[in-house]
């Protein structure tokens, strides 16, 4: 999760006005001293009708940067606080173009966003036929009480098979935790399960086909959705019930290591980019590798973090929700002239939720000595979300009493587990982000060994 500070207010727009339809991919060419970069907004429209959105710069190597979504009639106001970045944009009669302007600390520019739809699910289907089975699923979270939609890949042959569950990272995503056109997930999925590994990918709460709310889901509420998970495999008669785990991404790292704290404990567990810092820290690291991305000067980025950790004390400090909204709203203010009262109070309520404070006091290590299973970390050198050095370090010595955890640093890689550019695909001419060759069979090879003892 990523510190929302919005910076911007929303035009005004008849009350009576439609939300527009936003569903989909936004790119344009935003024009920077000394050249242009592409910035891709996408966004994924959630249960309650409001909008999930991120932000990448691929050029930047920024990806999955959180946004705030804000709709007035044909008005969108794009809050990337990361970048202390804001895009005002009206989006035009037909609906497929967006025309506004990028504005942060001493730069404004025009900027076209062009759309793009995302992919048919049905697109899925034209390809080959894989060599193992598909299969789309139910399952219960009996302690949430909501059902969640998934599928279940299977190798071919009787089994039973060694099996993992993969859960997502931050922010609500699909069963193939797509990002833009990406679906790291999905690629993982068809290539341990065409290696022996049978695979159960989820739609998260609220999310394609599952029940639930996302936005009110603490980490510890997500652990009972990996749990459920795991309980599903346990009634498939393919599964090997002594070789089931969990493989987790970002959040979804620190979900399946919480899992494995409690009884039923995964065989074993995977993390990609797990955080390993609390909250609190994560977020500051956060903010400031994305203004250094953004070429913000080192003074402007220093200032931003003091702001950024009174706030966050002020919310540690203020039980009281509507004391705590009204102080960081009035900072939020102090910190913006442009930003009105509607968009501050709302901004405010975001950091004060029940959600975001438990976030922020977050702390992944607290309870790692009660991991008993074999663990491998990994991160990428490249990932500007979630740092290796600091949060490998941090996993580590939380679980220094666990004599079977392997950590791995791989050279280039992002925080989607993309190689390097130089690295990807082509095809039809272009390079396509493929999920890193290196990690994926890192995570092969491991889990196979495990399997084997």
């Amino acid at each position: 999760m990523l510190s929302l500070i919005n910076i911007g207010n929303a035009k005004a727009q008849p009350a009576a006005a439609a939300p527009p339809a936003l569903d989909g991919l936004w790119k344009g060419p935003l024009k920077v001293p000394g050249g242009q970069l592409e910035v891709i907004f996408r966004f994924v429209k959630l249960a309650n009708n409001e909008y999930f959105s991120t932000l990448d710069v691929p050029m930047q190597k920024v990806s999955r940067m959180a946004v705030k979504v804000e709709t007035k009639g044909d008005t969108v106001v794009l809050t990337a606080a990361e970048a202390n970045s804001r895009f005002s944009g009206t989006i035009a009669a037909d609906g497929k173009q967006m025309n506004g302007i990028w504005q942060q600390p001493g730069y404004k520019v025009p900027l076209t966003l062009s759309f793009t739809a995302l992919p048919a699910p049905t697109a899925k289907n034209v390809r080959l036929t894989p060599p193992y089975r598909e299969e789309d699923v139910n399952f219960s979270n009996l302690p949430a009480s909501l059902r969640l939609a998934g599928q279940l890949t299977i190798p071919a042959g009787p089994g039973p098979f060694p099996a993992v569950v993969l859960v997502s990272d931050a922010g609500p995503q699909d069963r193939d935790g797509t990002v833009g056109d990406f679906g790291p997930m999905g690629l993982l999925a068809d290539y341990l399960t065409r290696r022996g590994i049978a695979v159960l990918r989820f739609d998260d709460r609220g999310v394609g086909k599952s029940e639930g709310n996302y936005a009110s889901a603490t980490t510890a509420d997500l652990v009972t959705d990996a749990q459920a998970g795991l309980n599903f495999l346990r009634t498939r008669p393919e599964i090997n019930l002594s070789q089931l785990g969990l493989i987790g991404h970002g959040e979804g790292g620190n979900v399946a290591l919480l899992a494995a704290t409690q009884p039923l404990p995964p065989a074993f567990v995977v993390t990609l980019a797990a955080y390993g810092l609390t909250g609190r820290d994560l977020a500051v690291q956060q903010q400031a590798t994305a203004l250094r991305a953004v070429g913000t000067a080192a003074a402007q980025v220093e200032a931003a973090t003091k702001r950024q950790l009174a706030m966050f004390e002020i919310i540690r400090q203020t039980p009281d929700n509507a004391q705590a909204q009204a102080i960081v709203a009035n900072m939020l203010k102090q910190n913006n002239a442009t930003m009105d009262n509607a968009a501050a109070q709302t901004s405010a309520a975001e950091m004060t939720s029940a959600r975001y404070r438990y976030f922020l006091a977050f702390n992944p290590v607290e309870k790692l000595t009660a991991v008993k299973c074999p663990v491998l970390l990994l991160n990428g050198t490249a990932d500007l979300s979630v740092a290796a050095d600091p949060n490998l370090d941090a996993l580590s010595r939380g679980l220094k009493l666990n004599k079977n955890v392997t950590i791995k640093k791989l050279p280039g890689v992002n925080h989607l587990f993309q190689p390097e550019p130089g690295q990807w695909p082509i095809l039809n001419g272009q390079p396509h982000p493929n999920f890193s060759p290196a990690a994926q069979e890192a995570i092969r090879e491991w889990i196979v060994s495990q399997t084997k003892k």
